[in-house]
């Protein structure tokens, strides 16, 4: 958690929750250690769809569909989702959990490698949500610009790796460098890259905005 814990707690008492099969599903991800979207990161992610009401959407890490739920459930009712995910044992709970939410037709679920299946893709998605491999970010990255139009947005997760971005390579364990030095080029790019407006915000684990200029 970025943000201290009380101001946390104080901001998640206004929350209204979401539909009844998305709150039962986050529990059940809770109780199985599932990673899913935290609480500020999911209103961060509902008022970015009211705001954008993007037509095509984009997920990049689907794990068992929570985040692709609420991404139909909060956007506009005839965008479409097209989401990837290449961890084979979560990908047959993501297909009940969209069927069991009568969403099939809605969201296409893709197998395999993002690093492939981004090359395949046809643009434009106007909105597009990072949340896979932290490491791959950096990579995926040129094929995520290629796919976006001009005021695409493109929202990244976790970034903030639990604090451990901002320190010293050396102040982390060894197995964790290579993903703390691609992620620190990943907010890097995502600053400099002239293609791109971007902001870095310490909501939940860290969440990066850019829009495509």
């Amino acid at each position: 958690m970025i943000t201290e814990e009380r101001i946390s707690t104080f901001i998640n008492s206004f929350d209204t929750g979401n539909t009844p099969f998305l709150n039962q599903l986050e529990q059940f991800a809770i109780e199985t250690n599932v990673p899913v979207i935290r609480p500020q990161m999911q209103n961060l992610l509902k008022l970015l769809l009211v705001m954008k009401q993007p037509k095509r959407i984009l997920e990049v890490g689907t794990a068992i569909g929570f985040s692709a739920l609420l991404m139909s459930e909060y956007g506009p009712a005839d965008c479409k989702i097209t989401t990837i995910e290449k961890y084979e044992k979560r990908i047959p709970l993501a297909r009940e959990n969209f069927k069991k939410a009568g969403k099939e037709e809605q969201i296409l679920l893709l197998e395999g490698d993002a690093a492939d299946i981004l090359k395949k893709l046809k643009a434009p998605f106007d909105f597009i949500f990072m949340d896979a491999a932290k490491g791959q970010y950096i990579h995926f990255l040129p094929d995520i610009l290629n796919l976006m139009p001009t005021g695409g947005v493109l929202v990244s997760d976790n970034v903030l790796q639990d604090g451990d971005v901002m320190e010293s390579r050396f102040a982390v364990t060894r197995r964790d460098r290579t993903i703390h030095s691609r992620m620190r080029d990943y907010l890097y790019e995502l600053k400099q890259n002239k293609q791109l407006c971007t902001d870095i915000l310490p909501v939940g684990d860290g969440v990066t905005i850019s829009v495509k200029q």
